[in-house]
């Protein structure tokens, strides 16, 4: 029969295997790639071009350019997505950006979709790059014609892209302060912020940034809390707005559409991003 000792000794001894699993597997927890592509624009009615980038790896990152709907659009939404699957998940969304009017780059990061490579938080970063100076010089869009605009793990690389350059504005939606404060929320049994090794950190990147910003953010988010956004619109600098939506995680922009839609074209209009 077991002591109490032992018992607690077992104990013990799956809790640090939890937390070894943990440390050691942490990508696996935080990146879901699908290398499926399921869908593209034009099954939306929108024409789109394939794009193909190569990062400062020498991987191929695959992506798509939807042309607004007039030509003579300067403005350009650089879309990053979320954590799981891939582009072609994101339709709704590139139907969104074409009816504010602007064009869109949506592109996956490395080992997403048709995208070369394996993720991680600085192939990300880097992924966000590539695509940067693919508008730059390939398009020819300027600086302050580009808005940063990411959705959930988008959200810290957009911010971080922000921060490195200088865009027209950020949008950014259902975003965490940062990885480790995330993931210490929904395990507050395990160590977290003692052995992340992904850090994500939004909060310390968009007090850097001088562009306006605008935070989205769901009061019912059921996997990022309504106070991630709030905290990051508070450290924001001026000029910025937070747009307050209903809907959880996912389906949030769907499910509060007409305000989703009304905010972020009356943000835009303001910084004279679109007329």
């Amino acid at each position: 029969m077991l002591t109490i000792g032992k018992i607690l000794l077992v104990v013990f001894a799956v809790y640090l295997l939890i937390i070894l699993l943990s440390f050691v597997f942490q990508e696996r927890m935080v990146f879901f790639p699908d290398p499926n592509l399921t869908a593209s624009p034009a099954d939306i009615g929108l024409a789109y071009e394939d794009v193909w980038l190569t990062n400062a790896e020498g991987y191929t990152l695959h992506g798509w350019y939807v042309q607004g709907p007039k030509t003579d659009t300067r403005c350009t939404a650089l879309f990053l997505h979320g954590n799981a699957g891939n582009i072609s998940h994101r339709l709704d969304m590139l139907k969104v950006i074409h009816d504010l009017g602007l064009h869109c780059l949506i592109f996956d990061y490395q080992g997403y979709g048709q995208s070369q490579g394996s993720p991680s938080e600085q192939g990300l970063y880097m992924d966000a790059e590539t695509a940067w100076n693919w508008l730059v010089g390939t398009k020819d869009v300027h600086d302050e014609e580009i808005v940063c605009w990411g959705r959930s793990l988008g959200g810290p690389v957009a911010a971080r892209l922000a921060r490195d350059k200088s865009p027209g504005a950020l949008i950014i939606e259902s975003t965490f302060t940062s990885l480790p404060e995330l993931g210490q929320k929904h395990y507050p049994f395990l160590p977290v912020k003692l052995i992340s090794r992904l850090s994500f950190p939004t909060l310390a990147y968009i007090q850097e940034i001088n562009c306006p910003v605008l935070v989205v953010h769901s009061s019912q988010d059921d996997l990022v809390p309504y106070v991630f956004g709030q905290k990051l619109y508070k450290a924001a600098c001026e000029p910025k707005k937070l747009l307050t939506i209903q809907g959880d995680h996912i389906s949030g922009f769907l499910v509060s559409k007409n305000r989703y839609v009304r905010g972020i074209q009356n943000f835009l209009e303001d910084h004279h991003l679109v007329h």
